[in-house]
């Protein structure tokens, strides 16, 4: 089941005596994802043991969420859940706007230059900050780094799995 779930954070510690939760966000839409009332699903990283919960409340702090669960009144009872992920189902997805993809989208997509040589599978995806970096893994198991520009990324076909890119001077 965990790979029909899509990972909307990661709980980094607990905040106050109340139960709370602080969630560093790996999601676009926090206010839509920790709306109350909505069911997420919370993973313990290396087990995959799942525990279901409903958001009573949340509320931006910082680089990170501060989120209440209606089924936790203190501290003690949501400490255990350190370091585990937050995750929805796939079918919660939301539509996005043209030219935008999820990272499970992404994840796996072969990469071709324009020229129609192959590079290699997109691996992961980085976020230094001014622009994502996709981690193109080669056959030959080197790494190429690809900033997510406009005069880099030509085309991106989700449904194909392939991406298209103009190799800059400088990257390889």
């Amino acid at each position: 089941m965990s790979d029909s779930l899509l990972t909307i954070g990661k709980i980094v510690n607990t905040h106050g005596i109340r139960g709370e939760l602080k969630v560093l966000l790996s999601t676009d839409f926090p206010e839509v994802r920790f709306a109350q009332g909505n069911q997420l699903i919370m993973v313990h990283p290396e087990t995959k043991q799942q525990v279901k919960a409903t958001v009573e409340q949340s509320r931006p702090s910082k680089q990170t969420y501060l989120v209440k669960f209606k089924e936790y009144g203190n501290i003690n009872e949501v400490e255990k859940y350190k370091g585990w992920d937050l995750k929805v189902t796939k079918d919660q997805t939301i539509e996005l706007p043209e030219n935008e993809y999820y990272f499970h989208e992404i994840i796996g997509c072969r990469v071709v230059t324009e020229e129609g040589e192959e590079l290699g599978v997109i691996d992961e995806i980085l976020r230094p900050g001014a622009n994502d970096v996709w981690v193109v893994k080669t056959p030959a198991r080197k790494q190429i780094l690809l900033p997510v520009i406009d005069d880099v990324v030509l085309d991106v076909n989700v449904k194909d799995k392939l991406v298209k890119v103009h190799l800059m001077e400088g990257l390889l």
